[in-house]
């Protein structure tokens, strides 16, 4: 959405009358199919924030691109945000891309854990070596009866309940 909304500030020539176009977001690692995605999760789903000076033909152009369907505020009036409480969302994305670059480590050597995703999936095991810096852990998990060491990422694991 808010590309369409450049896109036809752009085409219109309109750039002096529109500021930042920001959709509130936050980093979210997930795991799919063995392998590690980072991902945008949207924090107001179907909502843009738009800076812009509020006329007929700024009015008309958010209205008509493809996909909006009206603005927030009674009878299609757009309600002006206050630029404190817009300050407050991007404190709160900011804070949000942070702590995701810094994912606090959940395991600790002698943990009981289950294993949820990747080919040892359902397996259980005790934790035998934490790497903060890799996001890894070494697992001591029983194959076949045999104690059998396995290096997996914490997003692999779960703490065992």
């Amino acid at each position: 959405m808010k590309a369409k909304v450049e896109n036809e500030i752009k085409f219109k020539s309109l750039e002096d009358r529109f500021g930042r176009i920001i959709v509130p977001s936050e980093p979210v690692l997930e795991m799919r199919d063995g392998k590690k995605r980072l991902k945008n999760r949207v924090f107001f789903p179907g909502y843009i924030l738009i800076e812009m000076v509020l006329d007929t033909q700024t009015k008309h152009l958010v209205q008509e691109t493809p996909g909006v369907i009206s603005f927030v505020g009674p009878r299609n009036n757009p309600t002006a945000v206050k630029p404190e409480e817009v300050e407050a969302v991007l404190r709160k994305v900011e804070r949000k891309e942070s702590e995701a670059e810094q994912v606090e480590v959940p395991f600790r050597v002698g943990d009981a854990i289950r294993v949820i995703d990747g080919p040892f999936a359902d397996f259980t095991g005790i934790i035998e070596e934490v790497n903060e810096e890799k996001k890894k852990v070494k697992v001591s998990v029983s194959i076949f009866g045999r104690p059998t060491p396995v290096e997996l990422d914490f997003l692999q694991i779960e703490m065992e309940k």
